[in-house]
């Protein structure tokens, strides 16, 4: 199958890796010239341009740019492609995403693999990437059934474990489990370098280690990922920003009232209910 990928990041260029060693052709786009060339060396793909129109002979395509340009590159991609074209993207926010691009595109189906790394770019792109990791599917009253079942198989064979859901379900979950975390480990880490004493800051940054490390990881991402997180998944957010808010203040009420009792439990509350949502 000829398959396409627009945009040769960390997600673009493993999914490159990953559907050429299952047999597909791949063609990439990419904004800058460096990154084509970088990526067919690489072996990302087999053949790349920075010229959408490279795209026509593809079956499927992968949007794999920031969020924020998924709908717009989708407006520009369109005029170059026969009907029967089959297109799908990577966003973490399904909502916005969905609601204009299934407007636009008969054959649009909303995905969004959950896996990645700390860091971006095309050398950063890895093989198997996806594999026993979540692929999100989207799926609304109009998604052409014969499109669903064909990205759906191409996630088969990159390994992923296929889940659907409605683009809000998705949203509000995510919020949960991946945008807020982003924002409390942002938060984190602003709050240690707010310590007034230097010295307490110093051996703080020599003595952090794995729970630290894990922790923080995701907060000192990309900046831009999280501020468009936060931009087209913004009342989720909010949501369950409040509710961490609510439950942070309940710790320090415990705490400042020496309650060491109730403490215990909601500490066993969360250990308890940790394996549901990590293994």
């Amino acid at each position: 199958m000829n398959i396409g990928i627009l945009g040769l990041g960390l997600i673009g260029g493993s999914l490159g890796f990953d559907l050429r060693d299952q047999g597909h052709h791949v063609i990439g786009v990419s904004r800058q010239e460096s990154t084509c060339e970088q990526a067919v060396t690489l072996g990302n793909v087999d053949e790349a341009s920075t010229d959408m129109s490279h795209l026509k002979s593809a079956e499927v395509i992968f949007i794999c740019t920031p969020l924020g340009l998924i709908v717009p590159i989708l407006k520009q991609l369109i005029t170059h492609l026969p009907s029967t074209t089959i297109i799908t993207d990577v966003g973490s926010v399904k909502t916005p995403v969905v609601k204009t691009a299934t407007s636009l595109w008969n054959n649009f189906v909303g995905g969004h693999p959950m896996a990645g790394t700390a860091e971006s770019g095309i050398t950063a792109a890895k093989r198997k990437l996806f594999k026993d990791n979540p692929y999100v599917f989207t799926p609304v009253d109009t998604t052409v059934n014969d499109a669903l079942k064909t990205v759906e198989n191409l996630a088969s064979q990159l390994g992923a474990n296929i889940h659907h859901c409605s683009p809000e379900v998705h949203d509000k979950a995510v919020s949960w489990i991946s945008h807020l975390p982003v924002m409390v480990s942002a938060s984190l880490l602003h709050a240690c370098m707010n310590e007034n004493n230097n010295a307490v800051v110093e051996l703080a940054q020599k003595l952090a280690s794995s729970g630290f490390r894990d922790t923080s990881r995701v907060g000192g991402g990309n900046p831009e990922l999280g501020v468009m997180m936060a931009k087209y998944n913004r009342q989720e957010l909010l949501t369950s920003l409040k509710e961490y808010r609510y439950n942070l203040g309940y710790l320090i009420d415990l705490i400042e009232g020496e309650d060491w009792e109730s403490l215990q439990q909601q500490l066993q509350l969360a250990q308890k209910v940790r394996p549901a949502f990590t293994e």
